[in-house]
């Protein structure tokens, strides 16, 4: 089976570098992502656009717009990338910046970093995001949950405020990552609702091997598996973990695990070509 990572990062910050040392024990290089994702029968990995200044860290007000993929000075072959939108940033000058990036082969899509960044996603400021969006068929990846930042604020990350923005922009698609984890529920029925919105599930354990083995026991995976068995609508599911986070192949076991298997091929690669048009010339 052919596997798409639909949620990876190839960035310089900080907290992922930190996280890969101290808590996953990944090589996060690009060596590191290659080695991983050819053991674990991975052929194309999508990075969320995000940098940092050396102020703050991530979520960085100062942060150029559009954020791209700057771990190395340059992409491994089979990693493309979604622009990533500093809503600080964003202004005309910008706009035309990203209009000129989502030329590019490799660019298959947009990541706004709701609760990161303490906008809705139904506010005016991402207006002509979905614009662009809409104008060249690409698919709006969204942070919904938890933030990996305590300085984030949650009340801008609950999937439900995506329904409205999937009301009014119908010729866009949505994909909400983490399948908004703890409001799972919630992501589910707004995913049942709209036709446009997706949902990756990336990023539900940070950890190693092990970690993703304990948390399957007791009740940790409780509101996971009942979100997923009220989600009818399993086709808009996509396979992402979030590396440096989590390591590539333990991660497609857990998941494979709580997934009947008769959707693998969907989540784990279909869904993610349905999703993202630009990605069928790297496969």
């Amino acid at each position: 089976m052919k596997i798409i990572d639909a949620h990876i990062h190839f960035s310089d910050i900080k907290s992922f570098k930190e996280t890969a040392v101290h808590k996953s024990g990944v090589d996060y290089s690009g060596k590191g992502i290659q080695k991983e994702f050819e053991e674990a029968g991975v052929i194309l990995g999508i990075g969320m656009g995000l940098t940092e200044t050396d102020g703050l860290g991530f979520p960085d007000p100062e942060a150029k717009t559009p954020m791209g993929l700057d771990l190395e000075t340059s992409l491994p072959h089979n990693i493309v990338a979604c622009l990533g939108i500093n809503p600080y940033t964003l202004n005309k000058k910008t706009i035309e910046n990203i209009e000129a990036e989502i030329q590019k082969a490799e660019i298959v899509g947009f990541k706004i970093y709701l609760g990161y960044y303490p906008f809705y996603a139904y506010d005016e400021i991402y207006q002509p995001i979905y614009q662009l969006a809409a104008a060249y068929q690409l698919p709006v990846v969204y942070h919904t949950g938890d933030t990996y930042s305590d300085r984030g604020l949650l009340k801008y990350s609950h999937p439900l405020t995506i329904d409205e923005v999937a009301v009014n922009n119908r010729k866009v698609n949505f994909m909400m990552a983490h399948l908004g984890d703890p409001w799972v529920l919630t992501a589910a029925e707004v995913i049942n609702k709209n036709p446009n919105v997706y949902a990756d599930l990336s990023g539900w354990v940070v950890g190693t091997e092990t970690d993703l083995d304990r948390h399957k026991q007791g009740r940790f995976l409780d509101h996971i598996r009942h979100a997923l068995s009220y989600c009818e609508h399993h086709e808009k599911l996509l396979f992402g973990t979030d590396w440096p986070l989590v390591p590539v192949k333990p991660y497609i076991e857990f998941i494979g695990d709580l997934i009947s298997e008769k959707y693998h091929e969907d989540i784990f690669y279909n869904t993610a070509v349905q999703l993202f048009p630009k990605l069928k010339p790297f496969l």
